[in-house]
């Protein structure tokens, strides 16, 4: 059992420090160091391996109908669960960036879960989601499938702040 709690603790490990490097890149790149952005880059994507491997050990990735699942589920605690406790901590601290953060990821939690419902009962059904391009706000991480909006709907940012994901 301790492996497992190790291999639990690794990914979260792991993802984070994708994360982390990729955040890294990004302003490496706007202080004008592409090098060094793409060395962050890349050690971001070794991470990834890592975590994919420790996910795949502990038996995670499943059946797409299973990882669906896991997704609404995940995604549906954070927005009715995780995210309003931690906005009540943080409006009670009075800090107004982590709040907006906070209602932002909650706000944009909900529709994961949506998104993740419907490409289920798309499943069921034996279908996939529709051929079409999916844009995330850069502000916020408001997801979109189709065309991006002229506004974000979470975080009023413009479409300008949507990238397409392929």
């Amino acid at each position: 059992m301790a492996t497992e709690d190790n291999l639990k603790e690794a990914f979260a490990g792991e993802s984070q420090a994708n994360r982390r490097y990729l955040a890294f890149a990004k302003k490496a790149d706007a202080e004008g160091k592409p090098g060094i952005a793409r060395l962050f880059r890349a050690a971001a994507a070794a991470e990834t391996v890592h975590a994919h491997a420790h996910l795949r050990v502990l038996g995670s990735v499943k059946s797409t109908a299973e990882n669906l699942e896991a997704a609404v589920e995940g995604e549906s605690y954070e927005f009715k669960t995780m995210y309003p406790d931690f906005a009540k901590e943080a409006q009670a601290e009075g800090n107004r960036a982590a709040l907006a953060s906070i209602q932002n990821a909650m706000a944009v939690e909900q529709v994961h879960a949506g998104l993740f419902g419907d490409a289920a009962k798309a499943l069921a059904e034996g279908k996939d989601m529709p051929d079409e391009m999916i844009h995330v706000c850069g502000v916020c991480g408001n997801t979109i499938i189709g065309e991006a909006p002229d506004t974000c709907q979470v975080c009023g940012a413009s479409r300008s702040k949507f990238e397409p994901v392929e």
